[in-house]
């Protein structure tokens, strides 16, 4: 109701003043507003926590709200990386791969300790796929897909565009990555939102849980509940590349 009044306010006032320059096609939706209903919903004992005030930034003078959309989708973005990384450091330390050859050369299988000493093991060639494979995902949620606006120009954050534009051009079913069976195609909006702050709520406690296990390894005894459950781990765990002997 407060938003209704405030927004014919604003009307009746714009009648009195000269034309406004032209607005983005695109409308942005993500405001401190919407963080903090968001963050109640997420805990409603903690609720808005922003303790360095990101919230009120201008990132690279993008505005306010785009600063926000940029925020949403890099911690969604993180939370779901992390959940990954969370499911696979427990996968890996328990030894668990798949059953065929590692390669075409049948290349067995990297060991270690733990899954950290297990990546460094691995080869080059390997590592620099995995990655090739990241980046190719990440520039294509930066184009949108080709048809999707930006995450900090009025894209819903999370949204991970579709691959509709490479089916046409190469006529392949590729599925895309987020429901690729279309399972919430039906689905209400209120479940998708509850689904979404339930994500959120996850990606943050995995966050939390990959750096504790990292942390751990590291650091003997500074995640006192892993104290004896993580072995330690004597290499870089923030600098995943350093064997470059591929190239020599």
């Amino acid at each position: 109701m407060k938003l209704a009044i405030l927004s014919t306010l604003l009307a009746a006032a714009a009648a009195f003043q000269a034309p406004a320059a032209p607005k983005p096609a695109t409308a942005l939706h993500e405001t401190v507003a919407d963080l903090k209903t968001l963050a109640e919903k997420a805990n409603p004992i903690v609720k808005f926590y922003d303790p360095m005030n990101l919230s009120d930034g201008d990132f690279y003078d993008w505005g306010n709200e785009a600063t926000i959309g940029w925020l949403r989708q890099s911690e969604i973005k993180h939370g779901r990386i992390a959940m990954f990384a969370f499911v696979g450091y427990i996968v890996h330390a328990n030894g668990i791969h798949w059953p065929w050859p590692m390669n075409l050369e049948n290349g067995a299988w990297p060991t270690g300790n733990t899954p950290p000493e297990i990546w460094d093991n691995m080869g080059s060639a390997a590592k620099w796929q995995i990655f090739a494979v990241i980046s190719a995902l990440e520039l294509w949620d930066e184009c949108g897909g080709g048809k999707l606006p930006h995450y900090t120009q009025g894209r819903k954050p999370g949204q991970y565009p579709p691959f509709d534009v490479l089916r046409e051009t190469i006529g392949h079913p590729i599925f895309n990555l987020y429901d690729p069976f279309n399972l919430a195609k039906n689905m209400s909006e209120e479940k998708k939102a509850n689904r979404l702050v339930a994500e959120i709520n996850n990606g943050r406690l995995a966050m939390l849980g990959i750096f504790g296990f990292l942390s751990e390894g590291k650091i003997e005894g500074s995640v006192p509940v892993l104290k004896g459950v993580i072995p330690h781990y004597d290499g870089e765990v923030m600098q995943p590349f350093t064997d470059f002997s591929y190239f020599n």
